[in-house]
């Protein structure tokens, strides 16, 4: 069976053994560095203060960052918050001193730092509690929008579509979450959305193909369902590559120009375009095959869809 000219003609099926055991490959390392080494949590997560700082003039953070450790404030977090003239300050929870205590400490050694006038902006602190609670209301968001997902997809199409595409989700929070336990990159709220918004595009690349792959299988009449699901691939590619590129140069132009408060955001956004393009392509179509898709299963679909309507 050949492919029709004029069109890609990409086998991706053929390599989907190996993708699967390179996707087994970066979950294993993932889960491995998720239990080892574990997630590095924000302030969100953990607890702790947060003081944001105004000044008068450019500071050097460096010189911030140095003033605090020689201060007591090992673990402090300092980082431009929206300009070069506003800061903000992380520091994590110390049991020997309260809020004022601390804060008011932190506003000495920033006096003795630099004689430029700054402004207190805010104080915020999030107790070790606060923290807890929002981890497992975090977690339970994740299950939940898997959850949602699997129940649409399995009423939108049929079973093996929706473990397919709920595979695919798993798959790339994993190897997202092992990303960012491997280069202890700050897990918070911010992040948390990121990863959200990465389960709704990768769905939604997903459910292209998941769609043109039910149709392909319902006009053509012969080809085995390897050649089809190749077939509908390629009839999607363009689409796929158009919008994986114009959504990466904006999260691109975020990652370069956005500062440090977004820093980790995008780059999480960027890990999960990508892999969301991956593992539509290979792990949610694999899966598919694996599980014995055919034209039978698309018809039964497709007049089951037809019974609703009438």
């Amino acid at each position: 069976m050949q492919f029709i000219k004029g069109k890609t003609n990409f086998r991706f099926m053929k390599k989907r053994r190996l993708a699967a055991l390179f996707s087994l490959l970066l979950i294993l390392i993932s889960i491995a560095s998720l239990g080892i080494v574990g997630l590095n949590f924000g302030i969100d997560f953990t607890g702790g203060t947060i003081i944001e700082v105004a000044y008068d003039g450019e500071m050097d953070l460096d010189s911030m960052r140095e003033a605090l450790k020689q201060g007591g404030f090992n673990s402090a977090l300092v980082q431009y918050f929206g300009s070069i003239h506003e800061i903000l300050i992380r520091i994590p929870v110390i049991e020997e001193h309260n809020r004022a205590e601390l804060s008011d400490r932190v506003v000495v050694i920033l006096q003795a730092n630099n004689e430029v006038p700054f402004d207190i902006r805010r104080i915020e602190f999030v107790g070790p509690q606060v923290g807890k609670e929002l981890t497992e209301q975090g977690s339970l968001a994740m299950l939940y929008a898997i959850i949602s997902i699997l129940i649409y997809v399995s009423l939108r199409f049929e079973y093996r579509f929706a473990i397919g595409s709920v595979i695919a989700l798993i798959h790339d929070v994993i190897i997202t979450l092992g990303f960012l336990s491997i280069m202890q990159l700050e897990f918070n709220l911010t992040v948390l959305a990121a990863i959200l918004a990465v389960l709704g595009y990768s769905l939604n690349d997903t459910i292209v193909v998941f769609d043109r792959v039910r149709e392909t299988f319902l006009n053509m009449r012969k080809g085995s369902s390897e050649w089809i699901v190749n077939c509908a691939l390629n009839d999607t590619l363009s689409r796929t590559m158009m919008t994986s590129m114009t959504t990466l140069l904006v999260v691109l132009a975020l990652f370069i120009f956005g500062g440090k408060a977004i820093h980790v955001f995008s780059i999480v956004l960027i890990s999960g375009i990508i892999l969301g393009t991956y593992s539509s392509i290979y792990i949610a179509s694999g899966i598919l095959l694996g599980m014995g898709i055919n034209k039978i299963n698309s018809i039964t679909v497709e007049k089951n869809n037809s019974d609703d309507l009438v």
